[in-house]
C-alpha cells in the first residue's frame, strides 16, 4: 500500500478521480494506493456513483473538503465496503486523538457530530462510497474542512479547530499500516483441515 497526500495543490472532487488507475496515470503511483487531496466537492446526476443518492436527485456538494481515494488491486467490493468503514473509523479516531473533547459519532459509513440545535440533531462530518472497476476497486471519502454551501447540515475540520495537514498526514499513515498489517495477518498462518 502506497499512500500521497498532494499538499498544497486544490483539486475539485467532482467524481471522475474515482476511475480505475488514476492513482497511477495522473500521480504515479502503481499499485494498490490511497491519495489524499484538498479542494471543492461538487459530484451530481451521473457521477453520483451511489443509485438511490442519483435516483432522489442528490447531490454533493462542499466548498473544501479532504478528499481520500483508495485502489485496490487485491480485493473485492465486499472487501472494499468494510476497508471504506475502516477508513472512516480510522478518520473518526484521528479527529478524537487531535481534538480528545469531540466525540464524533459514526453512523454506518459517514461521521457526524451531535448538536443541540432547533430542528438539528446531527451536522454531518463526512460522505464515502465504494465501487468496482474492470481492474480494481475503489473508494472515496470525503471530510468537510468548511461547512459552508453544502446541501445538507455539516460541519467542517475548520469549524472544529482541526489542523488539516496534521489530520490528513496522521490518517493516511494509520490506514497504510493498518493495511499493512493486514497483509501480513494473511501470510502468517497455516490452513486447518
Amino acid at each position: 500500500m502506497k499512500g500521497k497526500y498532494l499538499k498544497g495543490r486544490a483539486i475539485t472532487y467532482d467524481g471522475s478521480q474515482l476511475r480505475s488507475l488514476w492513482a497511477l496515470r495522473e500521480h504515479g503511483l502503481q499499485g494498490n494506493s490511497i491519495i489524499a487531496f484538498r479542494g471543492p466537492c461538487s459530484v451530481s446526476g451521473e457521477a453520483l456513483v451511489d443509485q438511490l443518492d442519483a435516483k432522489a436527485g442528490k447531490e454533493i456538494r462542499s466548498d473544501d473538503m479532504v478528499h481520500f481515494i483508495v485502489e485496490l488491486f487485491d480485493s473485492d467490493l465486499p472487501r472494499a465496503v468494510v476497508l471504506r468503514r475502516l477508513l472512516v473509523f480510522i478518520i473518526k479516531e484521528v479527529i478524537e486523538e487531535i481534538k480528545p473533547e469531540i466525540f464524533v459519532e459514526r453512523k454506518g459509513n459517514d461521521l457526524f457530530i451531535e448538536v443541540e440545535e432547533p430542528g438539528i440533531d446531527y451536522r454531518k462530518l463526512s460522505v464515502s462510497i465504494a465501487t468496482v472497476s474492470p481492474v480494481s476497486t475503489l473508494i472515496h471519502v470525503g471530510v468537510n474542512v468548511s461547512s459552508e454551501n453544502t446541501p445538507v447540515p455539516t460541519f467542517g475540520l475548520a469549524d472544529l479547530d482541526v489542523p488539516v495537514e496534521e489530520f490528513v498526514l496522521k490518517a493516511l499513515q494509520k490506514f497504510i499500516t493498518e493495511i499493512k498489517e493486514m497483509d501480513l495477518e494473511r501470510a502468517k498462518v497455516r490452513g486447518v483441515p
